[in-house]
């Protein structure tokens, strides 16, 4: 399963310029993690760097000028950072598995002589085999929606190094001009329509372009939860869906889903995570008169049982929690924004064990990304699994490894807990 294995964020509110993990040209940086956690003070831009993967999720979904205005952004010139005046930028690198070359996706979005936002640049590019020094081959270039992208999964022809970036700009600059450009068999030149969508959303509907479509698919199965207790207590019409959504609030849905397409697996799936959450004995679904679905738990000690709308909002974000991890087609890629809220502090560190237990898995599930401030959760995790966001003098946002401080590796190596030395402000910059 795709894995990502650093980022950047450029010019997005608080995230001016931070890297995590590994990029093309930062080799010797160690990958992320299978499961990452990052942590930090309030008002330091964890939510911020939680909505940076909504918004690029969005991009691709409704395009750049949508996502700029919803989920209560404002828009470009409120999500661009303050004072700032250049393009915001994102760099994804990450593998389709484990042994597959790494890709990197590149995005610019600036503002148009309109004011509007649009797609400035583009870019997927890769390393050839066996080639393991020097640029990535760009396979999808576009500038100001014109571009080349090459066909089928071969990296196509590599002109002069020299010339800085495989003669494809000098390309785009042809197009840009209106003169005419030959195409070989191995590309195609290429022109959007619309500078407001991304690239990968209209070429990576082609079957011609497999890799741009792989990456695309990729983005497009990630899991951003946005989880309310109030979500989860409603009664959605029954009908199995294959997924939990964002909100919850077809978690009776799925139950149905697994119990007709892997009766197998569904009870046991059910036992187990009902052994998972305190006093729970078991978990049904009772279909009403009026085709609406009801989710059910029996309590330990109770004949009769409760149902959702009467359950604690921990319980239920345990359950969906639970749940997610238990789908059989896992998204690649898990985002959720502090966990924590609403459980039992006992809880934290059974979750984020089940967590990590998912995301290393024999099976390949999914990247778990965490944005968490509770040292109890933190306390299950090793220095390398974990990230401190700080913010500067400047407002700005920092970012930087715990297992980067020796200090924070030989305190964890004699026993001490990571979330306790959060806690006790080891972890804080000295």
């Amino acid at each position: 399963m795709a894995k990502i294995e650093g980022l950047r964020i450029k010019n997005y509110r608080s995230l001016k310029d931070i890297t995590l993990g590994k990029l093309w040209n930062m080799q010797k940086s160690e990958p992320l993690t299978p499961m990452t956690a990052v942590i930090g003070k309030n008002g330091v831009g964890k939510s911020t760097l939680f909505d940076a993967f909504g918004f690029l999720a969005d991009c691709l979904k409704t395009g750049v000028e949508e996502a700029c205005d919803s989920r209560g952004r404002g828009g470009l010139q409120k999500i661009r950072s303050q004072g700032e005046e250049g393009p915001i930028e994102f760099e994804i690198y990450y593998k389709e598995d484990g042994n597959a070359r790494p890709i990197t996706y590149e995005l610019t979005i600036d503002v148009d002589a309109t004011g509007r936002p649009y797609v400035q640049k583009e870019r997927l590019r890769q390393r050839r085999k066996g080639q393991e020094k020097g640029r990535p081959f760009s396979f999808l270039i576009l500038n100001e929606g014109k571009g080349v992208v090459w066909k089928g999964e071969r990296e196509g022809r590599q002109i002069d190094e020299a010339k800085g970036d495989f003669d494809l700009l000098s390309l785009i600059e042809t197009l840009l001009k209106g003169e005419d450009v030959e195409e070989s068999r191995e590309t195609e030149v290429v022109e959007l329509d619309d500078k407001r969508k991304l690239g990968i959303a209209t070429l990576g509907s082609l079957k011609q372009h497999p890799r741009v479509s792989a990456f695309r698919k990729f983005i497009e199965g990630w899991y951003l939860s946005y989880f309310t207790p109030d979500a989860a207590r409603s009664m959605p019409l029954a009908g199995p869906q294959k997924h939990l959504n964002i909100h919850g609030d077809n978690l009776g849905n799925v139950v149905q889903f697994i119990e007709r397409e892997h009766p197998k697996r569904f009870r046991s799936i059910l036992d187990r995570i009902a052994g998972k959450i305190p006093g729970i004995d078991k978990i049904d679904t009772e279909k009403t008169q009026d085709g609406r679905l009801l989710l059910r738990f029996n309590d330990k000690g109770f004949t009769d049982p409760f149902y959702a709308q009467q359950m604690s909002d921990g319980t239920l974000k345990v359950f969906a929690y639970l749940l997610l991890l238990e789908d059989p087609a896992p998204p690649p890629f898990i985002c959720i924004e502090e966990p924590e809220n609403g459980l039992y502090h006992k809880l934290l560190e059974t979750l984020a064990i089940e967590f990590r237990e998912h995301a290393t898995g024999r099976k390949g599930g999914a990247q778990v990304f965490i944005t968490t401030h509770q040292p109890y959760f933190v306390d299950a995790l090793e220095p390398n699994e974990v990230w401190v966001l700080e913010k500067g003098k400047d407002g700005f946002s920092s970012i930087r490894r715990a297992s980067d401080d020796p200090f924070v590796l030989n305190m964890v190596a004699e026993g001490l807990p990571l979330g306790g030395l959060w806690y006790s402000d080891y972890l804080d910059a000295r």
